[in-house]
This record gives C-alpha cells, structure tokens and sequence, in this order.
C-alpha cells in the first residue's frame, strides 16, 4: 500500500467558491467522526450520501485542492482530515478575541469546539465595568479600551463580533486597526471592512429564515401559525 501524502494545491481563496469552503468544513466533521469511529477509509459516495450530497459534488469539490484518492482505496480518513486542514489553515493553533460577553458572548466562550478545531480564545472585552477584570470560562474580560493593547500583547490573529448590531461596526473597526485579519460577526449587521481583512457574518435569525422558507413554502404544507391570545 502507498504512503504518498495526497497532492494538494492552495489556489486563490477568492477563486473558490465560499459553498464550497463551506462543504470543506462539513467534510471535516464527517471525516473525523468516521476516524473517531475507527474506519479507515471512505469513498465519495459513502461522504456525499452521510451530508445528503451526491458523490459528484463531493469529487468536484475536493477537485479545487488537487488530487486525493486512492485507486481501489477510496480516502484515506486521517489523511484526508489532514489535507483538510491544511488547506482551511486548522492544522496550526489561532489565537482569537471577542468582543461582547452578554448571553452569546458567554456562550461562545463555553464552546469547546473551538478548542478542538484550533482556536485558543486568549481574551474577552466589554464596556460594562462590572464583567472588566472577571474571569468567565478561563478566559480574561477586559475593557474595551485596552482592545489594541491587550491584541498586542496576545498576538491575536481573529476577531469575534458578539455586541449589539449599533456598536458592531465600531468594534470592527478597533479589531482591524489593531492587526486583526479575520473577523467572525454574530450582529445582525452587515461589517464593512479593508480589503485584505476576511470576514464572516453569522446571523442566528437568518438561519433560522432559511429553515422556515422551506418549510412554510413546501407543497402540502400544513404548518400550523402560532398566535398569541388576545384579551376578552
């Protein structure tokens, strides 16, 4: 058997297709979920079906990187996870800010996936003086005022936006000019940002509209429309 490390290219991000970057991650998941089950390999059929895509999709997708499979072999799944993330840039630690510790902002602190896919969270900020010098989930809160000097410091690659959608594009703005070069955003607001900075809008009720337009426009469908009672 062949121990050849898949051939993987890096193209232009801007030439790939932000589905596509999208399915890479869900790949990912599934990928390491069969490692974690103890299977060795896997086909494009047996991915696709898994994610409810065809195997075409999936050899079309994976065919941006390069070449991956193996004659009679299929994937190979830790390989496969590996080439994965080298290419989405998982296979190193990232060190990540956020801004905002209300309700979301404490429970993206507790999410420890991100630990798992390589984002250290080094530092929270807030304007409420009574969160700044607390300690929430292992992580420091800091004044926002400290924001470029506490990046500085921590040598923060990654930003994320949870503050309310008036203050999210000020918060943008103090990430960027600290060095910040990819920003994640959960403001319902859409961040203008310099070219060469990413960023990444995750709007948790636009999500939730994606799921209902199917729903409430599916044929035959009887989706009963909750009301609230009216007074006598």
């Amino acid at each position: 058997m062949s121990n050849s490390k898949p051939n993987h290219v890096r193209p232009d991000p801007d030439s790939v297709p932000p589905a596509v970057v999208n399915r890479l991650s869900l790949y990912l998941r599934e990928l390491q979920h069969l490692v974690r089950d103890g299977e060795a390999t896997t086909s494009s059929s047996q991915l696709g079906r898994r994610l409810g895509f065809t195997d075409a999709q999936v050899r079309k997708d994976l065919a941006h990187f390069g070449h991956f499979g193996h004659p009679g072999i299929g994937y190979r799944c830790e390989e496969l996870v590996g080439a994965i993330r080298s290419i989405l840039g998982t296979d190193r630690e990232w060190s990540v800010a956020l801004v905002g510790v209300g309700n979301l902002g404490r429970a993206l602190l507790g999410y420890r996936g991100f630990a798992q896919q390589g984002f250290r969270l080094e530092a929270a900020f807030d304007a409420d003086p009574t969160k700044i010098g607390s300690m929430l989930e292992g992580v420091e809160v800091h004044d926002i005022a400290q924001l470029a000097q506490v990046l500085a410091d921590k040598r923060i690659e990654l930003g994320l936006v949870a503050v309310p959608a008036a203050e999210a594009q000020a918060v943008a703005d103090q990430l960027v000019s600290a060095g910040v070069g990819g920003i994640v955003n959960f403001a319902p607001v859409t961040l203008k940002v310099p070219e060469g900075v990413s960023k990444v809008g995750v709007d948790l009720a636009r999500e939730l509209e994606q799921v209902t337009f199917a729903v409430a426009n599916r044929e035959g469908s009887r989706v009963p429309r909750v009301h609230s009672p009216k007074s006598d």
